[in-house]
């Protein structure tokens, strides 16, 4: 037995009660199928599923991903089966399995945020719901809503109006803005449970020999170890700031030392997103790993170690 199987890992999403405080990153593992031969995807905290909509979508033009320093460049354009597909063929796969699903929805009108919470009330083995708001709002000339705490809250307020009130609403939040806490501040008053950060940061990838982008969307979301001390200085300022907030945290975590970092900042659960993709079975190494390191720092619970790093440094563990 090792010291790590000591530490009680349990936390919860806003109430919801979670075995495991590692979840996967929506939109790097699809709706947990590629994951299912490398570990078992119910030993985690649950599934995010991609960003759904209330339509199919087949995403952006190609090229869509990029390897770039420390991290990768995509630009999928939430390409995926639409809310239809996902409540017909995804999710029963998942609730047959006895995996927790985290469901992430995005739209580009508030309207279409608030049908998509209305048809996943009630759906079995849905625990809650990730609401994508680092999406373009045509109704704005394509400004994003995480980019203003109003058009942010009234997403989040339309959400949380028609959401099955057994599943906690989290909103993502982005990390291209000025004032991540005001924009923090203004989805928890609207009715969020807790918060997801952060979404990737916007990049831009030339190659040299073509002279043109590299993305067919010309720009991407940047993912990856790169932007791991940007997620983290974010958790940190929203749960100084909202400490009583639940964060899951992510944003470049490869280790359960990465992982630590988040849950010292103030998240009480982490995703993990990109690794995956060079190792398949990494949510279950992280979980193992954090665990380990929880006890190596005397730590009997993962509950214990959420914000330590805000407390005096003499102060009690």
């Amino acid at each position: 037995m090792t010291a790590g199987t000591c530490v009680d890992m349990s936390t919860s999403l806003a109430g919801a009660g979670i075995p495991s405080p590692v979840l996967t990153a929506s939109g790097c593992s699809a709706f947990g199928r590629e994951l299912d031969p490398f570990f078992d995807l119910g030993s985690i905290g649950a599934v995010v599923t991609k960003s759904v909509q209330l339509r199919p979508r087949s995403g952006r033009p190609t090229p869509r991903m990029a390897e770039t320093p420390s991290g990768m460049l995509n630009s999928i354009g939430l390409q995926g089966p639409g809310i239809d597909g996902l409540l017909a063929e995804e999710l029963p796969w998942l609730a047959e399995r006895g995996v927790r699903a985290f469901v992430s929805i995005a739209g580009t009108r508030v309207e279409d945020f608030a049908e998509l919470a209305a048809r996943l009330r009630g759906v079995p083995g849905v625990l809650g719901l990730e609401v994508n708001i680092s999406c373009p709002n045509v109704e704005s000339r394509g400004e994003v809503f995480a980019c203003d705490p109003v058009a942010a809250a009234e997403v989040v307020a339309a959400v949380r109006a028609v959401a099955d009130p057994a599943q906690p609403v989290y909103a993502k939040l982005s990390p291209d803005v000025t004032d991540i806490v005001s924009v923090a501040a203004a989805c928890a008053e609207a009715g969020a449970n807790g918060l997801s950060m952060i979404n990737t940061l916007l990049g831009l990838v030339i190659d040299p020999d073509t002279m043109r982008p590299v993305l067919g969307g010309v720009t991407g979301g940047l993912s990856g170890p790169a932007i791991r001390p940007v997620a983290l200085r974010c958790v940190w300022q929203v749960h100084k700031g909202l400490p009583h907030v639940p964060i899951l945290g992510m944003g470049g975590i490869r280790t359960g030392l990465d992982a630590l970092q988040f849950v010292l900042a103030g998240a009480s659960a982490v995703s993990v997103g990109t690794a995956v993709f060079n190792d398949p079975s990494a949510p279950a190494r992280i979980h193992a790993e954090l665990a380990e390191a929880l006890a190596d720092r005397g730590f009997a619970r993962l509950a214990d170690a959420v914000g330590h790093a805000h407390r005096p440094p003499d102060g009690p563990r």
